[in-house]
């Protein structure tokens, strides 16, 4: 016996979850598949735990910062595993509200993995189930080097399941989750060393943050070591060290996170039985409306190789609820103009191009306006954290593409102005902006 659905969604993270909400909002008898707890990545194993991770960083620097207010402040150590099991505690809340969420929609939670039997039947734990709809949201996983000894190492996931704060660390890797993690352990008073196999962090964003980065990260006591190339990683009597290409070792280290980049879940779907389209990492592509190469089979989220965040699987699996179920035909997710944030210390805020991006597309037509301060915070601290914005303008409205801030602050501030950004909004709408004063955002709009 087959059980029927109007949809069926393949995934039960935030742009899944989503997608099947909205959709029974419309009326729509939809099913969820999930094997692991409601939520993925982000609710588990992702933004929510680590954002808990960075306030509890976070709150080391502003009790520092308050012995420059007056205040007797002494920091007497950190109970990493009390943390650890509130932040566990604060997770299993969150999934029962996911749970609760999909019984108030009527939304059938099938536990399970769900692979494909044919383009219309996928198969949970032995039972077939069929619509009219697929979506696939399966997101992906941390990837772990093929070198010798890799398996001493731990991902991300690992990460969160640690009982005590290693005393010396190693993070491979030079993106959001590597420079995310290195700042937490080095806050909370681990040794911290981020190797690199090139030249740098964050890479992929403009260079003003990439520098300013590097320039916090090593004054606050991380050790930076570029162009290391992993080979191999070794145990010893002391702990575990890694050897790179080029034949250099590095020192021993109590816990090697590895944070080199995510591949796409796919493996056990068995695609290949519905005909679905994957390139040679996994990801499964999409039209600019989440269709794969199957007309009534869809596909959203990180499992897609693009732009892997959670508010932007969200977007778009509303979205496309919307033009399916709801007759809005040209309801979709733009994919650009996308903000983003990255919890370094400090934080950074992004949206729109890099300098070097809109060189490319503009040409010589392109204006940039900067700014590096110490904020107000700082008045009356030896050591300052700077803060630095960018705006990068184009046309002779200088109509601004690109918005680059790094500070404290840079991730709540962002919103507002990504908002007036994706509008269009130009250099003089930025500068007929009264600005609030006294603080680091007004800097945005007097910026000359």
């Amino acid at each position: 016996m087959t059980t029927q659905y109007d949809l069926i969604v393949i995934g039960g993270g935030s742009g899944g979850l989503a997608h099947a909400q909205r959709a029974a909002e419309y009326g729509v008898k939809a099913a969820v598949i999930e094997s692991g707890p409601l939520g993925g990545t982000c609710v588990n194993v992702g933004c929510v735990p680590k954002k808990i991770m960075w306030y509890s960083a976070h709150h080391v620097h502003q009790m520092h910062l308050a012995r420059d207010y007056g205040f007797d402040v002494t920091i007497n150590g950190h109970a990493w595993s009390e943390l650890k099991a509130k932040r566990d505690a604060y997770i299993l809340r969150l999934n029962g509200i996911y749970e609760n969420n999909l019984n108030n929609r009527d939304v059938t939670w099938l536990q399970g993995h769900g692979k494909f039997i044919d383009a219309n039947t996928v198969e949970v734990d032995g039972t077939n189930y069929q619509a009219e709809r697929i979506v696939i949201a399966t997101g992906g996983y941390p990837i772990v080097p093929e070198i010798p000894g890799a398996e001493l190492g731990m991902t991300s996931d690992g990460f969160f399941e640690l009982e005590e704060r290693p005393q010396r660390v190693a993070v491979v890797g030079s993106g959001y989750v590597a420079v995310e993690l290195a700042g937490v352990f080095n806050a909370l008073g681990s040794a911290t060393t981020v190797l690199v196999r090139k030249d740098g962090v964050v890479r992929s964003f403009d260079k003003m943050l990439r520098e300013e980065l590097e320039s916090e990260m090593q004054k606050s006591g991380i050790n930076l070591v570029k162009g290391f190339v992993p080979s191999a990683v070794e145990k010893t009597t002391d702990g575990i060290r890694l050897v790179a290409e080029d034949g250099r070792t590095s020192e021993e280290f109590d816990a090697l996170v590895w944070a080199v980049g995510r591949a796409a879940n796919t493996d056990s779907l068995n695609a290949d039985a519905a005909g679905i389209g994957m390139d040679r990492r996994g990801f499964i592509p999409t039209d600019d409306y989440q269709k794969t190469n199957i007309d009534h089979i869809f596909a959203l989220g990180d499992v897609t190789g693009r732009a892997a965040l959670t508010p932007v699987a969200i977007a778009a699996g509303r979205r496309l609820a919307d033009r399916l179920y709801n007759n809005m035909k040209d309801r979709r997710l733009e994919y650009h103009t996308i903000p983003t944030v990255i919890f370094s210390h400090p934080p950074i805020g992004t949206v729109g191009l890099t300098e070097d991006e809109a060189g490319e597309e503009y040409g010589d037509d392109v204006k940039v306006y900067e700014t590096r301060f110490a904020p107000m915070l700082y008045s009356f601290s030896k050591e300052k954290v700077r803060t630095a914005m960018k705006l990068i303008v184009t046309g002779s409205d200088e109509r601004i593409v690109g918005c680059h801030i790094i500070g404290d602050g840079a991730d709540e501030m962002l919103q507002g102005f990504a908002v007036a950004i994706r509008m269009g909004a130009t250099k003089q709408h930025f500068d007929d902006t009264v600005a609030i004063h006294p603080t680091s955002a007004e800097e945005l709009v007097t910026m000359r």
